[in-house]
């Protein structure tokens, strides 16, 4: 983590950027309200559309303006599994422009790491290893919501985390997927 990361932040307002993934069961207003009782009072800014990669948000200029005209504490990306090499390269790759942006505006960048579907569990591996490589290159926070997700998996045997479709998140998947959030986080605000 940079110099700026190292101290805590005065302003708590937060932009997620997304997909369904962060959409379902308002993931952030759920982080919002932990936050509050954890005693922090964030403010939050949702830019999410369905099958949307980070390239497409930036593509579409909407976030660069964003973060240029209003001050956000911490910004929070979201692109679907990205297990696979073009997946991976879009991480880090647009995860650079990321970075830089909000380096520009004294905003830290943070990865919210997803899972695959149950039908492509055995890709779940690959998801956690590229989240956390795009992390460590563009010194962002990581999010390790996909990772928490695996390891319960594992050890329960239980897949409720997902929702009927067996990709997006059931209402128990988001409460720990906000937990998650929360936790990365926390020590970066005020």
């Amino acid at each position: 983590m940079n110099a700026k990361a190292q101290d805590k932040l005065e302003v708590n307002n937060i932009l997620f950027i997304g997909n369904s993934l962060t959409y379902t069961n308002d993931l952030p207003e759920l982080v919002k309200t932990k936050a509050k009782y954890s005693g922090y009072n964030i403010q939050i800014e949702v830019i999410a559309y369905p099958n949307y990669a980070i390239s497409d948000h930036w593509k579409d200029g909407k976030v660069q303006k964003l973060i240029s005209s209003k001050k956000f504490s911490i910004v929070i990306i979201q692109q679907g599994p990205s297990s696979q090499t073009k997946g991976k390269n879009t991480l880090i790759d647009y995860g650079k422009k990321y970075s830089e942006i909000c380096n520009k505006n004294n905003t830290l960048l943070a990865y919210f790491m997803v899972w695959p579907s149950l039908n492509y569990y055995d890709t779940f591996d690959g998801v956690i290893e590229n989240y956390k490589l795009a992390a460590e290159t563009n010194d962002a926070i990581l999010c390790p919501v996909g990772e928490v997700w695996k390891n319960y998996f594992n050890t329960s045997k239980k897949f409720d985390y997902y929702g009927t479709d067996n990709f997006h998140p059931s209402k128990k998947g988001s409460n720990i997927a906000a937990e998650v959030i929360l936790k990365s986080i926390l020590k970066y605000l005020r």
